[in-house]
């Protein structure tokens, strides 16, 4: 089984592919750090995701000038129109690489395999090309890792990265004599990981990109990163908190003592809960006065919350 991890969007051959949530403080610093950097006015510049019809790739269309026109596309969907970039094709162990330079040209390498598995080429390089966004916003985390995973999650959340996501598959390969099942993916996200980023932009764009994805692997990881998503919106001191989250919030709250999510400081006025928005993580402070409504000055989300 291998997978195709991201360098850069690269190609990793390995063990099995990683699932579940590992990434999930990252991806969530790297949403809280985009809409910091483009303001929540920014990011409604992108209520719409990429079209599948601009991003296919047919069989017989020449592998240099689709790849191309593909890439038009996605720097015109990032909003980039005074950069161009060049892409070849060569064998390298990363699916592709961006040569970040001043601009406007910019040289994008993908692996040699996508000139006849079209499948993906537009998965490879929406990564490439947000990282030329990001290059362009000045907006990075510290350490390779976890500015690959702002890539992938900006990539998302900005409405091209339910191709990242579609590019897991599993499937039935022949090796030599025998048929064996094999399985691979694009990017540093888990597929649930990418669900979960394209559910939270379902939530403020209601942008539902289900019906696009070719891969049932995919949708179903889909689907697990939907249900995680709306987990966020269960926590204390939320008012769509589960009984048990409301009970233990009580408590802290009498205690003053820290929770899974929140915690309490006792000023002049009264005590005063500090929390992440379930939107952008960002954190907010909020008086103990119980039931109110509340606006997060970053993403503007309006929250009903029980303090």
């Amino acid at each position: 089984m291998a997978e195709y991890a991201d360098q850069g969007a690269a190609t990793v051959p390995g063990g099995p592919i990683v699932h579940g949530f590992p990434h999930l403080a990252t991806v969530r610093t790297a949403l809280t750090a985009l809409y910091r950097r483009l303001s929540a006015d920014g990011v409604l510049r992108f209520p719409a995701s990429v079209l599948p019809e601009l991003v296919d790739f047919p069989a017989d269309e020449d592998p240099y000038l689709g790849a191309q026109r593909v890439a038009r596309a996605l720097v015109q969907h990032f909003r980039l129109p005074d950069a161009r970039m060049v892409v070849g094709f060569r064998d390298m162990v990363h699916a592709g690489d961006v040569e970040l330079a001043a601009g406007p040209e910019y040289f994008i390498e993908l692996h040699s395999r996508f000139k006849t598995d079209r499948r993906d080429v537009g998965a490879a390089l929406a990564h490439e090309v947000m990282h030329v966004y990001l290059h362009r916003l000045g907006l990075e985390l510290p350490g390779t890792r976890d500015n690959e995973i702002l890539t992938d999650t900006a990539t998302t959340y900005l409405g091209a990265g339910w191709l990242l996501l579609d590019a897991y598959r599993e499937e039935a390969a022949i090796r030599g004599e025998r048929l064996r099942m094999s399985a691979y993916k694009l990017g540093y996200l888990t597929p649930e990981e990418f669900g979960y980023v394209l559910a939270k932009r379902a939530e403020v764009f209601g942008d539902d990109v289900e019906p696009w994805f070719r891969s049932a692997q995919a949708a179903d990881a889909y689907r697990a990163g939907r249900e995680r998503a709306r987990e966020d919106w269960r926590r204390a001191p939320l008012a769509g908190a589960g009984w048990g989250a409301r009970r233990r919030y009580a408590r802290d709250r009498r205690a003053l003592a820290a929770g899974p999510d929140y915690s309490f400081d006792a000023g002049a006025a009264g005590p005063r809960v500090s929390f992440p928005c379930p939107a952008c993580f960002q954190r907010l402070r909020l008086p103990c006065r119980g039931r109110m409504r509340a606006r997060c000055g970053l993403c503007r989300t309006e929250l009903d919350v029980d303090t």
